[in-house]
């Protein structure tokens, strides 16, 4: 062996030693849906659906505006808090997420999308419940380039999957005019069904491609929302009839569907939280909760704070703490904390079969 070559092979060894093997730790974290866990996708495309400007993030640990439809910290951030992880799983679309931030997972959502591929259309360019799905596979095949397939396959067996949508099928679709399409074409309760059976095929899409453990949020309380409160014109602050009536429907039989493609697959897969009952706690009761309000949304315009969009040249709270919303549709980061307090230790009230501490902990 020549000096040259054992030079080279000494070289070798010691970046190997140096670097050391790419190894897997903590649980890997997966993101889809839409506004409600889109944590900047959107940043990236030319879309009218962003929060890519203050006042967003205005209590973000930055004070920058990320993407992220908050004030601060979003449902996904608060997750990867709870269960360990030191950061959260970045954007798919951001050029920051390649090597070692791979595994920690990615966040697929969008915000405007829904069940539907013709749901949020009046926001151009979206990333689609498919396309999302399409980038997880993507997704896979780059992490394997990176530490093989057998880690990759476990890696996402093992991982904590959040989905989080439905919201906009009736918000930004169904109910969005007074004749839309879909309301002409379905009944309240077809259109339901509509969206459950489209819903089981997205679900186990994401069974199909090897997740282990995926956490599915209801609907939450679509007609209490700042911009239903102001587009009813109500002056006594009553949530949208229609719009509850649609999530009385939908969240029983998203229920159901969970339940039954558990007892397909054998094991409890996916875990379903009622975010429509963890809401209406403080909805009906804000100040027990510590808010002054759960009508008014923080930052907005026009009756409730529910109209337009959030901007620097909207009415902004001086104490987002006190607000159960912060734009016309979104709660605040202290809302989303108790959200996330009932989905890791809540009862069966509003976690089902178990809640996330538990199924973490199998």
């Amino acid at each position: 062996m020549t000096i040259s070559t054992v030079i080279a092979f000494m070289s070798m060894f010691l970046v190997f030693v140096m670097s050391g093997p790419i190894v897997v730790e903590g649980r890997a974290f997966f993101v889809f849906g839409d506004s409600l866990v889109d944590s900047g996708n959107n940043n990236y495309l030319v879309t009218t659906a962003r929060a890519d400007s203050p006042p967003y993030g205005i209590d973000f640990p930055t004070r920058r505006p990320t993407g992220r439809f908050s004030n601060g910290l979003n449902i996904p951030d608060l997750i990867s808090e709870a269960i360990g992880n030191e950061e959260p799983p970045l954007p798919y679309l951001s050029p920051e997420l390649r090597g070692r931030s791979l595994l920690n997972g990615a966040n697929f959502a969008s915000a405007g999308i829904g069940i539907l591929n013709d749901t949020g259309f009046q926001f151009i360019n979206i990333i689609r419940m498919y396309q999302q799905l399409d980038y997880f596979q993507q997704y896979q095949q780059r992490v394997s380039r990176l530490i093989g397939k057998p880690q990759t396959q476990r890696l996402v067996s093992q991982a904590l999957v959040l989905i989080t949508v439905g919201g906009n099928d009736f918000v930004n679709n169904y109910f969005l005019f007074p004749y839309s399409a879909r309301s002409r074409q379905f009944t309240l309760p077809d259109y339901v069904r509509l969206l459950i059976s489209e819903y089981k095929k997205i679900l186990l899409r994401l069974n199909s491609l090897g997740v282990g453990r995926v956490l599915v949020t209801g609907a939450g309380p679509l007609g209490c929302a700042p911009a239903e409160l102001a587009r009813s014109g109500t002056s006594n602050g009553r949530c949208s009839a229609e719009l509850q009536r649609a999530a009385s429907l939908y969240d029983p039989q998203l229920l159901q569907m969970i339940n039954e493609l558990n007892k397909k697959i054998g094991r409890n897969v996916f875990i379903a939280a009622n975010t429509n009952q963890m809401q209406e706690d403080f909805l009906s009761t804000p100040r027990r909760y510590g808010f002054v309000t759960s009508k008014v949304a923080c930052c907005g315009q026009g009756p409730y704070n529910g109209m337009g969009l959030c901007t620097v040249l909207s009415n902004l709270c001086p104490n987002r703490e006190l607000y159960v919303f912060w734009d016309a549709f979104h709660p605040t980061e202290k809302a989303n904390r108790m959200i996330v307090r009932h989905i890791l230790t809540g009862t069966t009230k509003y976690m089902n079969p178990m809640n996330l501490s538990s199924a973490l902990a199998l």
